[in-house]
């Protein structure tokens, strides 16, 4: 292809551009918001923490959570029961490390699968405590454009 002298600086500036770094789309900016959100979910976990999970999770009465003892439905069970209950009556110390993240992402809906690894100590009487397993989260975008976590299914690995 023979181009005019002149469009040759245009020409490499847009092939530049468009090999070395393009802004993320709406799909990949979306990815990285939730996997973000993730991190935060893990660190909620961490400290058995209801506040901090609330900036991750809706905190509404439509949200759940399925997981191999129970099945909360609405924040107030999901708060009570996996933060206070499981997480902090449980466990004096928590480790959820997420990893093998994969997000996909429908306008305003997407969901998030990966495996994870739980290590804690038992409250009752110092054990170490060693899961792993896999989790799907379902995220919503909200009126002021934010990523909430509405369900999450988790199980362990199997045998």
């Amino acid at each position: 292809m023979n181009l005019p002298r002149r469009l040759l600086p245009a020409c490499l500036a847009a092939a530049l551009a468009v090999s070395c770094g393009h802004p993320p789309s709406d799909s990949e900016a979306a990815s990285a918001e939730i996997k973000q959100m993730i991190a935060r979910y893990a660190a909620s976990v961490d400290a058995a923490d209801p506040k901090l999970a609330a900036e991750v999770w809706a905190t509404t009465p439509d949200v759940t959570f399925i997981h191999p003892v129970g099945h909360e439905h609405g924040w107030e069970e999901v708060k009570r029961d996996v933060y206070e209950n499981l997480m902090g009556g449980l466990f004096s110390e928590r480790k959820l490390s997420p990893a093998n993240i994969v997000v996909h992402v429908y306008g305003d809906s997407a969901w998030a699968e990966f495996d994870w690894r739980f290590i804690a100590k038992s409250r009752r009487d110092g054990s170490k405590v060693e899961t792993s397993g896999r989790e799907t989260q379902i995220y919503r975008k909200t009126g002021d454009h934010r990523w909430v976590l509405v369900h999450v299914h988790y199980s362990a690995m199997p045998a």
